[in-house]
């Protein structure tokens, strides 16, 4: 069985959970026999070492000169390779704009179009490839925005299409009137072109099967599964407490919520010497949010007990994650997953997150959390208990252990796929 997996490219520049959860199923498929080919679109692919030597198609940086002006429609591919070079889709990368959607809903919506948008130039060239160099026998897409492409590689290539739903209601959700309906729309009207679908949760799937108006018994769910290897357990002694933050450093997913607690905790008896770590990476405007949580920090006279770490690689993450008692990444609207908490808890590390989106989940099926409706209270009587902290820190990680391996990923992925090849 030939797969090929189409997505969205990271750049390397922040802490990406789809991103992760692409390169590892991909390399995990291939360990256990299919043949894959993993193929980027808008930026190249920078997660966890995994480098890929397919050609990068729908370039961020042609694609939105496609959709900006109809001349570069028509230029020629020697101009287009020039703006799909690594160096340049890196430093684009870095742009805040390539990761905010307020302002990119016009762009999505041709993106939604597929070969109607302004893209069919770029279109044309991904399919072509398709059919004459890997002629796949299942297409799985990375999430729904990119559904676009749907249509076509089954008109052409003949072949189930699978897609992937982790989080696009966030992107979704945030685009501005009048696109923002429109791209729902546009989704909704194109799930008829995708055979299967795969949630990362029961909570999104129920969460998409609603919005989307999918039949829900057209919707698996596999959890997220990561390489276990490397993790090993924290020692959670608490001399000095340690609170942590895994993902990008950004104020939509909390971190200034964490600083805040983190403020708080450090007034109570017995959490004088706590500490603050973070990691996660940051684009644009990140920069500039992290600076003044630096300059609350100082104000607090507790700049010297937090520490915003730039290096997020995977074995960087590995020693990060040893270092803390507690990881918290207050999303106070919910994740469809959350790769972070499988992470931590496969180091031993307790996790305390909001009663919101597939958190609960999460908690329930490892046992290695608290769910929170006061962050500063459920963290003090967490960082203040060590009986208690490694009770949730053993039953966590024996948990991650037995059922959240990238080959049971893997292995349930294989499942679908036969499901669906004759």
């Amino acid at each position: 069985m030939k797969v090929v997996h189409i997505v969205p490219g990271s750049g390397g520049t922040f802490y990406c959970q789809n991103c992760m959860r692409d390169a590892a199923l991909v390399q995990a498929l291939r360990r256990q026999g299919i043949d894959v080919v993993m193929v980027p679109m808008y930026l190249p692919m920078f997660t966890d070492g995994n480098p890929e030597h397919t050609p990068v198609f729908f370039g961020g940086i042609n694609v939105w000169l496609q959709q900006k002006s109809s001349l570069f429609r028509k230029t020629p591919r020697w101009l287009d390779r020039l703006f799909d070079s690594k160096w340049m889709l890196r430093r684009a990368a870095k742009m805040e704009g390539t990761t905010s959607a307020a302002g990119l809903g016009a762009m999505t919506l041709s993106m939604l179009e597929g070969s109607d948008g302004n893209q069919r130039k770029e279109m044309a060239r991904l399919i072509q490839w398709l059919a004459e160099q890997e002629k796949p026998d299942v297409v799985h897409i990375s999430n729904a925005l990119l559904i676009g492409l749907a249509a076509e590689i089954k008109s052409v290539l003949n072949v189930p299409v699978v897609c992937t739903l982790q989080d696009e209601d966030d992107w979704l959700d945030k685009i501005n009137p009048p696109f923002k309906q429109a791209c729902w729309d546009a989704i909704a009207a194109r799930c008829k072109e995708v055979d299967r679908f795969v949630s990362v949760s029961r909570w999104f799937a129920d969460r998409m099967s609603e919005r989307l108006k999918i039949a829900r018994d057209k919707i698996d769910v596999v959890h997220i599964g990561i390489d276990l290897n490397g993790y090993e357990p924290a020692s959670l002694d608490l001399n000095p407490p340690v609170l942590g933050f895994l993902s990008r450093l950004s104020p939509a997913l909390g971190l200034d919520r964490l600083v805040d607690a983190f403020i708080e905790l450090k007034k109570f008896q017995g959490l004088e010497n706590l500490k603050l770590r973070a990691t996660g990476g940051m684009v644009g405007s990140d920069q500039t949010f992290v600076s003044s949580l630096r300059k609350k920090l100082a104000q607090a006279g507790y700049e010297n007990d937090a520490e915003f770490i730039e290096d997020f690689s995977r074995e960087q993450r590995q020693a990060f994650l040893k270092s803390l008692s507690v990881l918290c990444v207050p999303v106070e609207q919910g994740e469809a997953f959350g790769t972070y908490i499988i992470e931590a808890l496969a180091s031993g590390v307790p996790v305390v997150q909001p009663d919101a989106g597939a958190f609960p989940e999460l908690i329930e099926a490892t046992g290695g959390g608290v769910i929170y409706h006061d962050l500063v209270q459920t963290l003090r009587k967490l960082l203040t208990n060590s009986e208690e902290l490694r009770r949730l820190g053993q039953a966590g990680r024996a948990a991650v252990m037995k059922n959240f391996s990238v080959e049971t990923m893997a292995q349930k992925m294989i499942s679908v796929y036969k499901g669906l090849v004759k």
